[in-house]
């Protein structure tokens, strides 16, 4: 017998036991505000500011009093045009967008599991709007909270998108030095509205 025969012989002789996938509650259901909680719990970790809001008009009250000042601010949610620029098609070179200090997008849906919100085209124009402006504020609606991302991928499959991207907290990360940094590669900070 080869040397490589040996070691295939042995290799087969010595596998580990089987083991069954492990049991996975995929349709797990909390009372909608065990899911708010849990949400903002995730979120909080992820350096994202939470607000449960009832209206439009207290996310506006929330954003002025960001102190923005004279600064880019940009939106695809037309109710919030009077306190930012609303976009609503692709009319410009997406480079144009390099000076935009906040973008406020909504969200289809959030995951409680990980606290990402999935946003897809149709809702930001331009696919470099979350990524491009130095603050990211989400609002999505109280009622498309899901529990985990089994749920979330069913909820999406089958649907038609170009681009699709959950995002859970402002960009950051710990290569240099071990040390945190927020911003790296996206918006420094992130708020999301649960709106009723």
């Amino acid at each position: 017998m080869s040397s490589r025969d040996n070691i295939l012989s042995a290799v087969k002789q010595n596998q580990p036991a089987f083991i069954d996938f492990p049991s996975i509650n995929v349709n797990i259901e909390y009372g909608k505000e065990e899911y708010i909680s849990r949400l903002k719990d995730r979120l909080e970790l992820l350096h994202v500011d939470v607000y449960e809001v009832d209206s439009i008009e207290v996310i506006k009250n929330a954003l002025l009093s960001e102190n923005i000042g004279e600064k880019r601010v940009v939106t695809t949610i037309k109710s919030l045009g009077g306190i930012a620029t609303y976009i609503d098609s692709v009319s410009e070179d997406a480079h144009s967008l390099e000076d935009i200090e906040m973008a406020i997008i909504p969200a289809h849906f959030g995951v409680v599991e990980n606290g990402a919100m999935w946003i897809t085209d149709d809702l930001i124009q331009y696919r470099v709007l979350p990524f491009i402006a130095q603050q990211l504020a989400v609002v999505v609606k109280r009622e498309n909270i899901l529990p985990n991302m089994h749920q979330a991928y069913e909820r999406i499959a089958g649907t038609k998108y170009e681009f699709g991207v959950f995002i859970a907290g402002p960009s950051k990360t710990a290569d240099i030095e071990q040390s945190l940094v927020l911003g790296a590669h996206g918006p420094k900070s992130m708020k999301v509205f649960i709106i009723d």
